[in-house]
């Protein structure tokens, strides 16, 4: 009876039209990184701007921003729905391609049309709306709060380290888990391990199974280890993984192949072994395909880096400034970017995250106006020239620096690194000091 209500509900809900101005105050935007310790005011971009331009740096976005929140309506309601259906219709059609695996036509298209499903449902469905940037519909079905996507990370973990860790503290060193993913040396500002000695062979080895990558991200091993996170909040992560992986392993390598038990008379035993590397291909092609978005929005040689003393008491302008700085686009056709989820608009992405990301070509032109008029640099190019960059960034960064203090596990690295940890500490004793006697 209840799951009966709630359908006549999102049903109800679907059919109503859109008030005008419906997201005037929809704001889930992140916040500009506070110093609880001090209140020096943040030295990003004195380079490009001064503080004063920096406000009105910071005023002008905000004004693009509430522009497009106002103007958001059906017409982004339809989109966002149309998009949804498209989805499902590959994915039935995907499903119905992989169970004929003695037409090969079919059989590949099947596996294509699939991939496709996968690659909308991450991109410009699941990502999107898990932004919240629909949540001013009040659409249950596209909550960002509720909505689950078909991929090993939880989606709890994921928005918590993408949506909250990433987007406010893009970029920052230390504070970003994203540089590098613990895994690869992807800037100059980063230690240099043995490790990093096979950036590009992990990079394409991780490209192939990004999905359990993210899931693997949002455990926070590294993070548990260092103590920085609890063992009860270490154990729900893990718990939630598991959990998805039963979920995703079962429907994709178990139940999907089991069904394809009922062509073994006609076609072979083979049949439900095909269906299985049907699965597994549609996977891989949507990693890959997502890998290459992501590293080729975040990790060109070009895109900046920031120091967590640098960025403490930003104003809004310089939060602003930070993401554009710390992003680039990929230049590609209309459908392309639909594929991409919008991402391949990377710098209005992390500008605006919480807008439908359909809006960001436009925003693009508002931000480009800007770009000129304040003398900044705007990352762009072609996914070619993008994916080199990270190539040649990987390879360059992976070797050995002559420079002692840049190797991690090098005395001078050691001494230097305990150096920051003891101001810190001394920092953070002066404040709570402060604030006794206050």
């Amino acid at each position: 009876m209840a799951a009966f209500t709630t359908a006549i509900a999102r049903k109800f809900i679907k059919s109503q039209p859109i008030e005008p101005r419906s997201a005037s105050k929809h704001n889930a935007a992140p916040l500009s990184l506070i110093s609880p310790t001090s209140d020096r005011p943040a030295t990003i971009g004195l380079e490009y701007m001064t503080y004063e331009q920096l406000d009105e740096f910071g005023r002008e976005l905000d004004a693009v921003r509430q522009r497009v929140l106002d103007d958001l309506g059906q017409k982004d309601a339809d989109y966002i729905r149309r998009v949804i259906r498209i989805h499902k219709g590959a994915e039935v059609l995907g499903r119905i391609g992989i169970f004929m695996p003695f037409f090969p036509p079919a059989f590949v298209a099947g596996v294509g049309s699939l991939a496709v499903a996968k690659i909308i449902d991450n991109m410009e469905i699941g990502h999107n709306v898990m932004h919240g940037q629909y949540d001013w519909m009040n659409d249950p079905m596209i909550d960002g709060a509720r909505y689950e996507w078909d991929n090993i990370a939880p989606a709890q973990d994921w928005k918590h380290g993408h949506n909250y860790i990433h987007h406010t503290y893009t970029n920052i060193h230390g504070m970003d888990r994203d540089i590098g993913y613990n895994m690869f040396r992807i800037d100059e500002d980063q230690p240099w391990y043995p490790s990093h000695r096979f950036n590009l062979p992990l990079a394409t080895a991780l490209m192939m199974v990004f999905e359990w990558g993210i899931m693997y991200h949002g455990v926070e091993l590294d993070q548990y280890l260092h103590g920085k996170i609890s063992k009860e909040d270490f154990e729900g992560r893990k718990k939630r993984a598991f959990k998805k992986i039963r979920k995703q392993v079962f429907r994709d390598y178990i139940a999907w192949p089991a069904l394809g038990l009922v062509l073994v008379p006609f076609v072979g035993w083979w049949a439900p072994v095909a269906i299985l590397g049907a699965n597994v291909a549609a996977n891989v092609i949507r990693n890959v395909w997502t890998f290459l978005i992501i590293f080729c929005g975040h990790f060109p040689a070009e895109v900046e880096t920031f120091k967590e003393e640098d960025a403490q008491n930003e104003n809004r302008g310089q939060w602003y400034l930070r993401q554009l700085l710390g992003s680039a686009n990929i230049k590609g056709s209309k459908l392309f970017h639909v594929m991409t989820g919008n991402l391949s608009y990377q710098i209005e992405h992390h500008l605006f995250p919480d807008i439908p990301a359909r809006r960001y070509p436009e925003v693009a032109e508002d931000v480009n106006r800007l770009v000129e008029k304040y003398g900044l640099h705007y990352n762009t190019g072609r996914l070619s020239k993008q994916l080199g960059s990270v190539v040649r960034q990987l390879a360059k960064l992976g070797k050995k620096p002559s420079d002692p203090y840049k190797i991690g596990n090098s005395p001078e690295s050691k001494a230097l690194r305990r150096a920051k940890r003891e101001e810190a500490a001394r920092r953070l004793e002066t404040a709570g000091a402060s604030h006794l006697v206050s």
